[in-house]
């Protein structure tokens, strides 16, 4: 069975494509203790929630990045349906230290990423008070 064919309230795919990674390294990003989360709103209209998962040479060799990758998609797995927006998608990245820190540690990690890039993407869409930036023309 699918994770999409699971019955829940936001449905979770993979970002599989470089494509798909690269336009994520455009987004809003937030680094917290041993992983960084990328978020970027797709625009479209599916309530899907994609997230992918990388690992540099920096990390390790490839036992070490497949262990880092493993731990980030079960935090995210545990985290994403109650702290994921619809229609985002979410990348997250290892840092140094990420086989090594203590689970509750990890799951604080990505839980506080989460929250932040949320609260980041709601502030802006709420505050339309906000003024815009000075013109530069004259």
């Amino acid at each position: 069975m699918a994770d999409a064919d699971i019955p829940g309230p936001t449905p979770i795919e993979r970002l599989t494509k470089r494509a798909e990674f690269l336009a994520c390294a455009q987004a809003p990003s937030c680094a917290r203790g041993a992983v960084v989360v990328q978020a970027r709103p797709r625009g479209d209209d599916k309530v899907l929630v994609r997230a992918g998962f990388t690992a540099t040479k920096r990390i390790g060799g490839a036992v070490q990045r497949n262990r880092a990758k493993r731990r980030m998609r079960e935090a995210a797995r545990l985290l994403l349906p109650d702290f994921a927006r619809p229609g985002v998608d979410y990348v997250f990245i290892a840092r140094g230290g990420v086989t090594t820190r203590p689970w509750p540690r990890l799951l604080d990690d990505v839980k506080s990423a989460l929250i932040r890039l949320a609260a980041e993407r709601d502030g802006r869409a709420r505050d339309p008070e906000t003024p815009a930036p000075p013109s530069l023309e004259t």
